[in-house]
């Protein structure tokens, strides 16, 4: 059930999947991400994260934590974090220690997003734990045993240091009613993924709040949606920037991922009706929105009233980094109206 926010009683955040462009590299991603995160500060969002994807030739975000430091020491007010972490790859212990770290070099500044699902393939998340035995379903016991970490007395007597006594905000990311029910249940906030699964949206944040139990972290829901938005000083301009992040949906869907393609004049030459079709849920979905101003500010602001969210955090796949920084540059004017 909606709680009517409109676009101006919501905040804006940035989802930056670190993208390597085709004929670039990870270093020049990570300097997109620094140009691009002193800019989201300058024009007025909240947080900026990072998403945890592994054995992804265009995603450069895999060392999340690195670049979380890295992009946290190169601006000074943003809240920077993980969108998220993917606990079912990690010891909690090992990112109760890095996140500790990155807290105490940027006070009240970090995030801590979580995700169950290993964010790769069944060999890369093998590689990434040389077992399987640690699964999704163990998510809600390994949460506990991370937020055992960050209290002060730790865990069947093993403390994080740093990490123990600090006040890391932990959130629960999903793109179900798993993490949903799991959050309610703990009392922390919840990021919706309704950039790629959209159908499931109202669902999961209906269950959020309906079953929500105020805790010492929050006295009420806290919901944040994920949006696609690409943004232009015109409406051809933006659907034809959209034509890179169609070209990488469709790469994905093939099991065919690859580095950010260059925009293109005619994105129906290049897949099938029957692809098309398939992308059609989630690419003409309200949570996908290419234009120019006008068009965004509707669009977007329709969808936050929609689901009530309290917050939008906004990944924009542009293959140009001016027009990437554009596209939040018309955002962060549009928050500024009333």
């Amino acid at each position: 059930m909606s709680t009517g926010k409109t676009f101006q009683q919501a905040r804006l955040s940035v989802l930056d999947l670190a993208p390597i462009n085709q004929g670039s590299s990870a270093a020049e991603s990570f300097k997109n991400s620094v140009e691009l995160a002193q800019a989201a500060e300058k024009h007025g969002f909240h947080r900026y994260w990072f998403a945890e994807h592994h054995n992804m030739p265009g995603i450069a975000s895999s060392a999340t934590a690195v670049i979380i430091g890295h992009v946290a020491n190169a601006t000074t007010a943003i809240r920077v974090g993980s969108g998220g972490i993917m606990l079912p790859n990690h010891a909690p212990l090992v990112i109760a220690e890095q996140f500790g770290t990155l807290a105490s070099l940027f006070p009240n500044r970090i995030d801590l997003g979580l995700g169950r699902a290993p964010g790769s393939d069944r060999r890369t998340a093998y590689a990434l734990r040389r077992t399987l035995h640690s699964s999704p379903e163990q998510f809600p016991q390994q949460l506990e045993e991370l937020q055992a970490y960050f209290s002060e007395e730790g865990h069947l007597g093993v403390t994080a240091t740093p990490g123990a006594g600090l006040m890391v905000p932990i959130w629960l990311l999903g793109s179900s009613d798993f993490s949903a029910r799991l959050a309610a249940e703990k009392g922390l906030p919840f990021a919706f993924a309704s950039h790629f699964s959209p159908d499931y949206t109202i669902p999961a944040l209906t269950i959020y709040r309906n079953n929500f139990k105020p805790s010492a972290i929050l006295s009420e829901p806290y919901a944040m949606v994920g949006v696609n938005v690409i943004a232009a000083d015109t409406q051809e301009r933006a659907e034809w920037l959209a034509t890179s992040q169609q070209q990488q949906f469709l790469n994905i869907t093939k099991g065919n991922p690859t580095k950010l393609q260059p925009p293109i004049d005619d994105v129906e030459a290049v897949w099938s009706e029957r692809e098309r079709a398939s992308a059609k849920k989630i690419l003409q979905s309200d949570a996908t929105i290419a234009g120019d101003p006008i068009t965004v500010k509707e669009k977007l602001g329709n969808f936050l009233s929609k689901t009530g969210a309290n917050e939008a955090i906004v990944s924009s796949q542009i293959y140009h980094q001016q027009d990437r920084i554009r596209s939040y540059e018309i955002l962060g004017s549009l928050m500024e109206e009333e």
